[in-house]
């Protein structure tokens, strides 16, 4: 197509000032205002000249196309969405939901000032950890704590606060890379530390690291593998060894968890170390995410002997990484919970527990209401993921509702463009909703999105002012057993084309 040709075809598009002038503005006009109106109306504008473009529409903007820019304008860019992938810890979903006593701390403590530095029984500055730091050492047995923003920041806090312009050294097994590309190496560098290698990818002994003790070595560093696993021909020396060679040269010994256990989340889970137990093993001091296997916010914790924790305390990079008063209220009302025995509801480690037979109840249950509405709809075995690079051979096993769709991509496109949105994933040519990561109150709502969806191929998406008559029908109700699962083969996560979790890959050496 010519430049000639182009600007042809889009002298059809009406100008926005045309648009808000027009009568199919004036009533929208008087709802929404202004400048939201004129924000929709270009990005409706912008829409018809994309059509135009890719040879579709005669370039007019309906009302329908500015009901449609204005709920995209005014719709929030993070929002709640229905997760149905299975992976419990998903990255890209934000990792663990807060247990409901969490959320109500982070609302009072966001509606009202706070004595996050202040000491109420002396009336001088206090310390924003002093709301942390007592749970964190009950739980972990440690002599101090800390919290920063994440684990990434912690690692790296503790490197260079310890081991800048000296020498750290660590497994070549255990050179990992997060999600995002971020890889222990790179942090090393950034913290002003020299990486010293030791042992080969699979195997790694206690004299590996012997060797390489010089007079410039300051500390001795294990990774947990927490996002893949090695299996085969492997060795590595034990954190209770690596703890006594540093205990017998005067070093300490930097334990990074990575997914931060604090309990078993289920028994059929593989055993993860837990912070406690690292602590009892030796380490100096042990670095954990706050939101994965723990279930609380973003937070990167420490924990150890306490002439470390100080001297992390008063380095200058931990006042550029500390933890806001949200998450710090969060994560103390999370520590309350496994300190209190009530861990269970943590919704990360409830989802992680429900039994199979409940999760293939839901499952029926939720078939069974599609199928009564036209929607074809099978209960399907499959194996998810923890996700969050923690547990990467653990695939829970779960029960999914399969959509049977001759355009699956298109099915859970229009169920992404929902309110809210549902993530669900695709395998062997159909659209999965694993339902261990949807929580019982959302059932009744991923049906009608669902529904929605499935009866508007061309048109609205769920959600929309249209499709909304489709949601006020009747929502699920009752445990049905109708819709009997079929005898499909396990779908696991990693055939999936949703969402990826980014850290939950496996390694084999």
């Amino acid at each position: 197509m010519t430049d000639e040709e182009k600007n042809q075809i889009l002298r059809r598009l009406p100008s926005v000032d045309a648009l808000l002038s027009g009568e199919t503005c004036r009533a929208l006009l008087a709802l929404h205002g202004r400048e939201p109106l004129s924000r929709a109306a270009r990005r409706a504008v912008a829409g018809a000249r994309a059509r135009l473009l890719s040879g579709e529409g005669d370039g007019s903007v309906t009302r329908g196309d500015l009901e449609r820019a204005l709920s995209e304008e005014e719709a929030p860019a993070l929002r709640r969405v229905i997760n149905a992938t299975g992976v419990v810890l998903h990255t890209n979903l934000g990792r663990a939901p807060l247990a409901p006593a969490a959320v109500e701390r982070v609302r009072e403590v966001a509606s009202h000032y706070t004595n996050l530095e202040y000491d109420l029984s002396t009336g001088e500055r206090g310390s924003r950890q002093a709301a942390i730091e007592p749970a964190l050492c009950e739980l972990t047995g440690a002599e101090a704590a800390l919290a920063v923003n994440n684990n990434a920041g912690a690692v790296l806090l503790a490197l260079t606060a310890l081991a800048s312009g000296r020498e750290a050294v660590v497994s070549r097994g255990e050179l990992v890379e997060i999600g995002g590309g971020f890889r222990i190496p790179d942090i090393m560098a950034q913290g002003g530390v020299s990486l010293v290698e030791v042992g080969t990818t699979n195997r790694t002994r206690i004299a590996d690291y012997e060797a390489a003790l010089t007079e410039r070595t300051a500390l001795l560093v294990k990774v947990h593998r927490s996002n893949f696993a090695m299996i085969g021909f492997c060795e590595e020396a034990s954190p209770e060894e690596v703890a006594a060679l540093g205990h017998r040269h005067g070093l300490p010994l930097l334990d990074d968890l990575g997914s931060g256990c604090l309990a078993s989340a289920a028994a059929w889970l593989p055993r993860e170390r837990t912070a406690a137990q690292a602590i009892a093993a030796g380490a100096s001091l042990v670095t954990f995410s706050g939101d994965k296997l723990l279930g609380g916010p973003q937070a990167g914790l420490i924990v150890g002997r306490r002439a470390l924790v100080e001297k992390l305390r008063r380095h200058p990079l931990q006042r550029a990484l500390r933890i806001d008063k949200l998450s710090a209220a969060a994560l103390e009302a999370t520590l309350r919970l496994y300190r209190d025995g009530r861990a269970a509801e943590i919704p990360a480690l409830a989802m992680l527990a429900t039994p199979e037979a409940e999760l293939r109840a839901r499952a029926a249950r939720l078939c069974a209401w599609l199928v009564a509405r036209g929607v074809p709809a099978e209960v399907v075995p499959v194996a998810g993921q923890v996700g969050g690079g923690a547990l990467p051979l653990a695939e829970p096993p779960s029960w999914a509702v399969g959509l049977s769709s001759q355009e699956p991509e298109a099915l859970a496109t229009r169920l992404r463009s929902g309110a809210p949105p549902v993530i669900g994933r695709i395998a062997a040519g159909r659209l999965l909703l694993d339902l261990r990561t949807v929580a019982e109150d959302e059932i009744d709502l991923l049906g009608v999105q669902v529904e929605g969806a499935h009866a508007w191929p061309g048109g609205p998406p769920p959600g929309t002012a249209e499709a909304g008559r489709v949601g006020a029908r009747e929502a699920p109700q009752g445990r049905s057993e109708t819709g009997k699962p079929s005898g499909a083969a396990r779908t696991g996560g990693r055939a999936s084309h949703g969402p990826p979790d980014p850290e939950g890959v496996v390694g084999h050496a």
